[in-house]
């Protein structure tokens, strides 16, 4: 027997949506938001809390911000520093469409952001250390969401807390005007902006127009 139905389904950039972990060896697919991880001092670790991240401004694979979803590979920088000076970010991150670098397309190494990518990918197969690599082009992209790894309780108390402070500034400071979650699609809403809500012509179900899919089946 056969079933009719009505609805949509859309896909966007995550950006409402946490992030996915995915395998080391697995590609990220275009538009997904994953969890992935930066190695850097403890210093820096403040100003990129406080301030966001910045391009490098070269590397293996051009500019951008470099992460990996190994955290074995965050866990190594900054390189030649002092281990008991190291912290590993956990990060949220979008990474839009993605280029592959191996053998394969090593002509696009430096040149993948010019050719409409967001973000390079060099799988474990085709890294040196065998441990992959990403650099994602717009630091705004990428998000720190929490510490992996610190020094000292001391350290990763101080920078949980600064992160903590950072979030409340972006969703308005807690004072009632900041974000909320819309109790239908389940994204943020911005301030003073409710989401526009209403019935399903075919099965009167009450939904949200950024709901990201909403399929009603047919009556018999």
């Amino acid at each position: 027997m056969s079933v009719q139905f009505s609805g949509w389904e859309v896909v966007d950039d995550g950006a409402s949506f946490p992030g996915v972990k995915l395998g080391p060896s697995q590609k990220p697919q275009n538009r997904g938001v994953y969890t992935m991880y930066h190695g850097t001092s403890v210093a820096s670790a403040r100003l990129i809390i406080a301030n966001g991240f910045k391009q490098s401004s070269g590397g293996k694979l051009g500019q951008g911000v470099y992460v990996s979803r190994d955290k074995r590979k965050a866990s190594n920088y900054p390189l030649f520093g002092n281990p008991s000076d190291r912290v590993v970010f956990m990060l949220r991150v979008r990474v839009g469409r993605v280029k592959r670098i191996d053998a394969n397309s090593l002509q696009m190494q430096h040149t993948w952001h010019a050719n409409g990518y967001d973000t390079a990918w060099i799988p474990p197969s085709s890294a040196a250390t065998g441990l992959e690599e990403d650099c994602v082009f717009d630091p705004k992209r990428v998000e720190v969401v929490g510490i992996a790894h610190a020094p000292n309780t001391t350290i990763e108390k101080e920078l949980q807390q600064l992160i903590g402070k950072r979030s409340r500034r972006k969703d308005g400071g807690g004072g009632g005007g900041g974000a909320h979650v819309c109790s239908l699609c389940k994204r943020k809403t911005q301030q003073g902006a409710q989401h526009v809500k209403q019935q399903c012509w075919k099965c009167g179900k009450n939904i949200c127009i950024l709901m990201s899919k909403h399929f009603c089946s047919a009556k018999p």
